[in-house]
């Protein structure tokens, strides 16, 4: 225990484990929108969908901008930080959403992509939907996250699809440019709930400094983060805020569907969204680890997938018994009372647990053992029958980053001002 901040449960890991798993959960954080806006669209149309999408970021992302900002030592108020936040971000996952950076001066910069997933996943859906994404959602959203860095920053399209020619590279171009004579745009609504919010708020164990490799991002921007020159510490530290992220992000999604459907419909758009992404997440874990599909694997993902930590957020606790998983679902925790995932797993709604579970291997069942007015627990066994994966996660199959590839790209560059 570190300042009564439960020890975190990827500390158990590898340097190397920690650098292969760290971009991979940034990008299942970007995946959590392949899962939730198939459901909104369903639900309230594409422009309602686009609305949702709007609201989520704009309240989530400052937040968890700056708490990224706070544990990596990156705070500023510069065009620089802005762009060590976006590295950071599961908005702009590595390589996936190829964010390419220049630096002129504090105020000033540019950033282009050379290749969007998300784009690549949309442009086959038609030209009002590249618009909706581009367009409607970017362009505040942007601004979102650099305020959180300095309330005068603005960003603004160079260029951006509709692709013309239609194999336009890069796909996109923006400015980010800092003057006093940018007036802040008015808070978001509903900002106060997701800033107030027990996630917004969990402590975390500090880095420590003495672990060997970066402890911190206070040094030059660089071209790319090449994840294993950071320390194992630092890495942990990376891993349970960008499970936060996810958190924070869905917290945002919730409130905003919240405000447009009845309790009941709300909820199952939302463990759709859960069950989506759960699946795909354990598989994208399993199988960037090389791990197997026995309980002995189950356990390892289920011990690192996002929508279970941290543990101090959620309290789950998963216990290995000879030949089953137990998994403990508390009705006291602060996920619980901020409503995102953890509450959404009841023994009423197993959905996203069998999802979870299947994406390392599709014969796993759980089943309640317990449950009382504190909690609940479940074991997972692995039986006979294979069952077809869930309709959620097939959809959220969809986008191009369900079998995307990291590369390592060498030794990263140190961008200085031009």
């Amino acid at each position: 225990m570190v300042n009564n901040v439960p020890t975190s449960r990827y500390q158990g890991l590898s340097r190397a484990d920690l650098a292969i798993l760290v971009p991979e959960l940034l990008l299942c954080g970007h995946l959590i929108d392949r899962s939730g806006m198939a459901h909104s669209i369903g639900a309230f149309g594409r422009e309602g969908m686009a609305r949702i999408a709007i609201e989520e970021w704009q309240t989530a992302s400052p937040v968890y901008t700056r708490r990224m900002q706070r544990a990596l030592k990156f705070t500023g108020d510069s065009v620089e930080t802005i762009f060590k936040g976006l590295q950071l971000d599961i908005g702009a996952p590595p390589q996936f959403m190829d964010f390419r950076y220049r630096v002129d001066d504090h105020d000033h910069g540019e950033f282009w992509l050379d290749h969007c997933g998300a784009l690549a996943d949309v442009e086959p859906m038609g030209e009002e939907f590249v618009v909706s994404m581009c367009h409607d959602i970017e362009d505040p959203t942007f601004d979102a996250t650099a305020l959180a860095t300095n309330p005068h920053a603005q960003v603004r399209p160079i260029h951006r699809p509709p692709r013309r020619p239609a194999d336009r590279r890069p796909v996109c171009a923006w400015t980010v440019i800092i003057s006093d004579s940018h007036v802040p745009p008015p808070i978001p609504p509903n900002s106060e709930l997701v800033a107030g919010s027990v996630a917004a708020g969990v402590e975390l164990p500090a880095i420590d400094l003495a672990s060997e490799g970066m402890s911190d991002y206070s040094g030059p921007l660089l071209s790319d983060l090449r994840f294993p020159d950071f320390s194992q510490s630092a890495l942990v530290r990376m891993a349970e805020e960008v499970c936060l992220q996810q958190h924070l992000l869905t917290l945002g999604f919730m409130i905003a569907v919240r405000s447009r459907a009845d309790a009941d419909a709300a909820a199952e758009i939302g463990r759709k969204q859960f069950t989506g992404i759960a699946g795909l997440a354990s598989e994208r874990i399993r199988n960037s680890l090389r791990l197997g599909d026995d309980i002995t694997a189950l356990v390892q993902v289920l011990r690192l997938h996002p929508a279970l930590n941290p543990l101090s957020y959620t309290g789950i606790e998963i216990t290995d018994t000879p030949g089953a998983v137990q998994l403990h679902v508390p009705n006291d925790t602060g996920a619980q009372r901020d409503g995102t995932w953890p509450a959404m797993l009841t023994p009423d709604h197993p959905g996203p647990l069998e999802a979870m579970v299947r994406g390392v291997n599709p014969r796993f069942t759980p089943r309640v053992l317990s449950a009382s007015p504190d909690g609940f627990t479940v074991e997972i066994t692995l039986g006979d029958t294979t069952f077809r994966e869930a309709s959620e996660v097939a959809i959220t199959r969809f986008s191009t980053g369900a079998d995307f590839a990291f590369t390592d790209r060498g030794i990263p560059l140190p961008l200085t001002v031009v």
